[in-house]
């Protein structure tokens, strides 16, 4: 598949040098002194007053050379591991919402562990998907347990693999646990780690935080799966022209990626980014804009010129319900960034502008995502698939629709979706002129209403709860199901 390119290979340059002046004349604010002793110790420059950072060229260019071209997710089952770029597109949930939309209401609430099992359990069912990245936080959650109250629901209901954060060291170093007691003890996790972490270390501009920044370099010595997003918010945290948010942003890049080198070189990352335009009328966050999938497009034009993943928050909306605009924010972002050679999505079932969780749209972007896979097998050319002997078969006026190889090639032609309506208008108003998000949320209803295939053991799950007291009950069991399995 060729990729669309907006960067010339001369802008692509210019780029990367503009990024090595930023490090090295302007530098790096790090707030955290391990992150400081680290790169003091690999030839960076440190002002332990300000505690800027200053990464000379040469520093960047030789720990660049030690960034690997592949990055693997892994799940509690290894047939849904996913590596990118070979597996592109790889479709991971939007994550961390603080509410979710109330299916029967429309009305916004704050999410509860409960709601993380039943999206789990969703995304597992779901084709288009390929990673849970944990939807939303868990309001119910017990004190001492905000990260146990996410992933014990998460991994018991999902066998994709499983992506999300921890505020500290405490909540790591208890999810880590949780994920050598699934996995069958800390040397098997090592070997086979079921989580994969991801947190946003660089707070632009220019500035690496204390927690995060911590954590990241804890995984990184443990050679546990982790990588960060770069977010520049043009106009506010970074310049308004998208050149020079490319610029910052690389640059936040590098720093990121140069210092997991220094702590284990061979460390695989993701080029990963949300990277944005403010609406400066009114300062508003705006990652549904065209210009979040633009920046994602060139991002990954200079991920595959560093030869790494890319990948990011993509396809993203400030819609509040699901109409036009929650359709054309994401469908544009993601079939750009698609045909600019982003690997990783990030992008199913938020609304308003990553602050709540919608059943209806993700099933609605399990579509979307399927839509995209289908684009990236793209055709497939041959002189059997030319089908010469079967036109001159058929001739003129003849009918190609009784033939075997219509009936061979259907289903791996077409994709068929489940949302989008195709009968005919009459048959659609006899069935009382369901729009997408009713046909969404009656898919939906279909999956949760089934068994879960995903669900620990008894064992394992006894094993769980006795080492961690108090923890939630992570179970599904969709509170909105009715007698006839029908929605509005």
């Amino acid at each position: 598949m060729q990729f669309a390119e907006y960067l010339a290979p001369q802008e692509v340059e210019r780029l990367h040098e503009a990024s090595l002046e930023i490090l090295g004349n302007t530098g790096v604010l790090v707030r955290n002194k391990r992150a400081r002793d680290i790169y003091a110790g690999h030839g960076c420059n440190v002002d332990s007053e300000t505690s800027i950072v200053n990464i000379p060229r040469r520093v960047v260019e030789e720990y660049r050379k030690a960034f690997v071209p592949t990055f693997t997710f892994r799940g509690r089952d290894p047939k849904y591991d996913r590596t990118i770029p070979e597996d592109r597109p790889v479709v991971v949930t939007g994550s961390s919402a603080p509410n979710i939309i109330e299916p029967r209401t429309g009305k916004e609430r704050r999410a509860d562990s409960s709601d993380i099992a039943d999206i789990a359990f969703l995304i597992n069912e779901l084709p288009g998907y390929d990673v849970f990245s944990i939807s939303t936080l868990a309001g119910d959650a017990p004190e001492g347990r905000f990260s146990l109250s996410r992933f014990y629901p998460a991994l018991k209901n999902c066998l994709k693999p499983v992506r999300s954060n921890t505020p500290g060291m405490k909540d790591l170093l208890d999810v880590l646990e949780l994920g050598a007691i699934i996995g069958g003890g800390e040397e098997a996790y090592k070997m086979r780690p079921l989580i994969t972490h991801h947190y946003c270390p660089v707070i632009s501009p220019l500035t690496m935080d204390v927690e995060s920044t911590e954590m990241l370099i804890y995984l990184t010595e443990k050679e546990l799966p982790v990588f960060g997003t770069i977010v520049p918010n043009a106009g506010i945290t970074a310049p308004m022209t998208l050149t020079g948010t490319l610029a910052l942003g690389n640059a936040e890049f590098l720093a990121l990626g140069v210092l997991m080198q220094m702590v284990r070189p061979g460390t695989p990352l993701i080029y990963s980014v949300l990277s944005t335009v403010a609406d400066m009328r009114t300062g508003s966050y705006t990652p549904g804009a065209i210009e979040t999938g633009i920046l994602q497009m060139a991002h990954s034009q200079m991920a595959r010129f560093y030869k790494v993943p890319s990948g990011g928050y993509i396809g993203l909306t400030n819609a509040h319900v699901n109409d036009a605009q929650s359709g054309y924010e994401t469908g544009m972002s993601v079939t750009g960034a698609l045909l600019g050679g982003t690997d990783m999505f990030n992008m199913g079932g938020l609304l308003s502008s990553l602050m709540a969780f919608d059943f209806a749209k993700c099933v609605i972007d399990n579509e979307i995502a399927l839509m995209l896979k289908r684009i990236r097998r793209g055709l497939k050319f041959s002189d059997e698939d030319l089908a010469l002997g079967l036109i001159a078969e058929v001739g003129p006026g003849g009918s190609y629709m009784e033939k075997m190889h219509t009936i061979e090639h259907m289903r791996s032609t077409a994709v068929f979706p489940n949302v989008a309506a195709r009968e005919m208008r009459e048959i659609w108003e006899e069935r009382g002129r369901p729009d997408a998000r009713a046909r969404a949320m009656n898919e939906a209803g279909k999956i949760l209403a089934a068994d879960n295939p995903a669900v620990f053991s008894e064992d394992l799950d006894r094993r769980i709860r006795a080492r961690f007291e108090g923890l939630v009950a992570g179970n599904t069991g969709w509170k909105y199901l009715v007698a006839d399995k029908k929605f509005p």
